[in-house]
């Protein structure tokens, strides 16, 4: 008989008020509220804090606090990471972040979900599904990826988006619920070029 840990990371309905799962929440919430608070100046303190508590880091990242996510061990960054204040991950299944990936202000990445039929909803079973995020993307202020979601790499999510489908590469995709607007091209890097003189 299956655990309802092991429900939830096989994503299958699970009640999430086990009580093993309480206890890995208030772990969580123990670093978490340690991250959050210690003053600016202690950075490298605050990086050994992400290490310790989530599945998988490389050596360059840096999120900017105040953080909120619920296990942390089900969070996997790519190198170059970067996430600025009020990111929020629901982490009840794996969400896997690409490398040279760019958050802007609060972001909510949800891998939860709850049933649409108030029977099993007031009965406190929840879901979940993984989210995968690619390489090279850039996610706009307050954008929300919900359960299930996979962004491919070189993508550009436009602020205020709510991404309820996948999202392939090399686009801009923005709206709600988020949609491809245009494909991006090497005209999108010449533009920049021309005012950043880049390389120079």
């Amino acid at each position: 008989m299956l655990t309802e840990k092991q429900k939830m990371l096989a994503g299958k309905a699970y009640q999430a008020g086990d009580t093993e799962l309480a206890k890995e929440r208030l772990k969580a919430r123990e670093i978490v509220f340690e991250f959050n608070n210690l003053a600016p100046k202690f950075i490298k303190q605050r990086k050994e804090l992400l290490k310790r508590l989530f599945g998988k880091t490389e050596k360059m990242f840096y999120v900017e606090p105040p953080f909120r996510c619920d296990y942390g061990y089900n969070i996997e960054i790519g190198d170059n990471f970067y996430a600025n204040f009020n990111l929020v991950i629901l982490d009840c299944a794996k969400v896997s972040i690409g490398n040279n990936v760019f958050i802007a202000p609060n972001v909510a990445i949800y891998t939860a979900g709850h049933p649409i039929h108030a029977h099993l909803r007031d009965q406190e079973y929840e879901w979940a599904q993984e989210i995968t995020i690619g390489n090279s993307v850039w996610i706009g202020g307050n954008v929300v990826i919900n359960p299930g979601v996979k962004i491919g790499s070189n993508v550009v999510i436009g602020s205020g988006s709510v991404v309820t489908r996948d999202i392939p590469d090399n686009v801009f995709a923005a709206g709600n619920p988020c949609r491809v607007i245009r494909q991006l091209t090497d005209a999108d890097k010449d533009y920049y070029y021309k005012d950043f003189k880049l390389g120079e």
